[in-house]
Formats: C-alpha cells, structure tokens, sequence
C-alpha cells in the first residue's frame, strides 16, 4: 500500500500498564490495558478500520508485544525513533506532555508525516530478542564488575566481587547456549544465519545480534538498511562551507555489534582488509576507515540476505 493511500492515522502511547491511543481524522481518543487481552481489544478496534496507519515509539522493547499482534492482523505500524517524536512535538508547539496527549502527538506525526510501516516479516523473533538483549546486560555488568575488582584491595569484597564474576560467567554461557538453540529452532533465521555465518568475521553471536535487532537485513536496499543503523553519512553544509559528513540516530546497538565484527574482519576478511587498508592509504583517519568498513560490511550482508546467497570473496 501507498503511503498516500492511508485513510485513518493512529497514534499509541505505551506505557507499563496502559496503551493510550488517538485516532486521525477523527479526533477520536481512548485506552486499553497494556495485557494480551487488552491488545487484542486494541487490533479488533483498529480491525474495524481500513488503511490504518499506526505509529509507536521505540521504548526500550515495551513496545514489542503490541508491535506483534499488529504484525500478525496486518496493520500497517511504524516504530518511531522518540527524538523524532520530540523534534515534531516542539516545532509543531505541542509542548504539554501527558500520555493522552502524546498519543495524539504520534497520530499527527503519522498523519502529517507518513512514516515508512515495517515491512511484513521483519519482526525478530521476541525471544532471540529477549536472549541478545539480556546478555548484552550481563556483558556491561560483567565489564562493570571487572573495573572495579582492579580498585579494591580487601579480601571481603574481593570474595564478593569473584562470586559475582563467576556467576555472570556461567549466567552469560548459559545465555549463548539458548541463543544458538533459538536460532536451531527457527527455520527461516536458521537460513538466514547460516549465509551470515558464511562471512569473514561474523560469527555465531554476532549472527543472532543482527537477526535479532536488525530484522530488515535483507529486505531494504543498501542506503536504507545504512540509515537505519545510523550509518548514513549527513552532510552539514551551508552557503559555500562543506563541513564535515557524519553519522548520528540509528540503532546504538546494531553499531556496537558491527563495530566488533569489523575490527575482526579489517584482519581476516579479505574484502574488508583491502578496502580498510586503500582508506589509510589515502590518508583517512582510522575512526572514519572503520564506519566506512562498517557501512560496507552491512551493505555486503544485507545484500547476501536479500538474495539468498552466501559469502563470495570479491
């Protein structure tokens, strides 16, 4: 569907326990209780209703269940980056802040702007999600514990500090074991990361990171998949001054994970290394070298996934 071709603009605020919503063009305002009862209310209301776009904000995976169900009845939803959100409020004077009000917020946002819906089938699977996320808090706790253990000299907190460690240690193995078995259970993903695997560089973590948290790879073209991971250059031009291209927004997390996939690829991906090494060669700063290698790594993948195909050395 065209995206001109939307009728109704619908607007959810998600909180803990509530789902706040607003209907455009009709002005129409309610809630339903943040349960699977009350979402399934929610996809029945909006069932009765044709060419609905919807719009949420991204909150930190609050937002997944809703995001599901709607996927599953077909109705066209968008997830929202919140500065987005916050940049619309404040240029459009709408200043006051409550959970009914910022429903109405996303329903104009959808209106007036039109945001690109999820494709059909990029949703991850929520588990897979669940799993990558919660290691990715046992790996920053873990990393957190380690620091301080170098600070502290008395035996009790040292103690302390180990059985911690340890425990995280075996909780993070227990984590990596489920994620290769979610991915074993899942046909479609087991294909898809069997082609990822395929590449120099990635390995099974890395594989399920971006299954799980990139779920378009291979359903967008390359610019777009970029921007999505926030590795889009923009440009900050004005009059005759060309400043300096950069990259912002985008998903923090996909950044992470293939920022450590491409260190390890500049070494043992032919592809990568050689183009790591001709952006040195020209006097390119390494930061920069590494976001384009990035960019490029996500371009190759995506690509491989969008057509079915494994690695090929270029």
């Amino acid at each position: 569907m065209s995206l001109e071709a939307f009728a109704s603009f619908c607007g959810v605020d998600v909180s803990e326990r509530q789902l706040d919503v607003h209907l455009l063009p009709e002005g129409v305002g309610t809630s339903f209780a943040h349960t699977a009862a009350g979402i399934g209310r929610l996809v029945a209301w909006l069932a009765s209703r044709e060419r609905t776009l919807l719009v949420v904000e991204a909150t930190g995976g609050l937002e997944r269940g809703l995001v599901a169900a709607l996927a599953r009845a077909g109705i066209a939803t968008a997830v929202v980056n919140p500065r987005q959100i916050r940049d619309f409020a404040r240029a459009a004077g709408l200043l006051a802040k409550t959970d009914r009000l910022d429903a109405r917020v996303l329903a104009l946002f959808a209106e007036r702007l039109r945001p690109e819906p999820r494709l059909p089938g990029s949703e991850a699977d929520a588990l897979l999600v669940g799993l990558v996320l919660r290691r990715r808090q046992l790996v920053v706790l873990r990393d957190a514990e380690r620091n301080r253990r170098r600070r502290i000299t008395g035996s009790a907190l040292l103690r302390s500090l180990d059985d911690h460690l340890a425990w995280l240690a075996a909780e993070i193995l227990t984590i990596e074991k489920a994620l290769t078995a979610r991915l074993e259970t899942l046909a479609n993903t087991r294909e898809r990361a069997t082609w990822l695997l395929s590449v120099p560089g990635i390995g099974s973590l890395t594989a399920a990171s971006l299954l799980a948290l990139l779920p378009e790879l291979g359903r967008l073209d390359g610019k777009a998949i970029a921007s999505l991971a926030g590795l889009a250059p923009f440009a900050r031009d004005s009059g005759l001054m060309r400043g300096r291209r950069t990259i912002w927004s985008g998903r923090a997390t996909v950044r992470t994970v293939l920022y450590m996939a491409t260190l390890v690829a500049t070494r043992h991906n032919p592809t990568i290394r050689a183009f790591y090494q001709r952006l040195l060669d020209a006097g390119k700063a390494r930061k920069l070298a590494i976001t384009a290698c990035m960019r490029k790594l996500l371009v190759i993948i995506n690509a491989m996934l969008r057509d079915g195909t494994p690695w090929r050395a270029a």
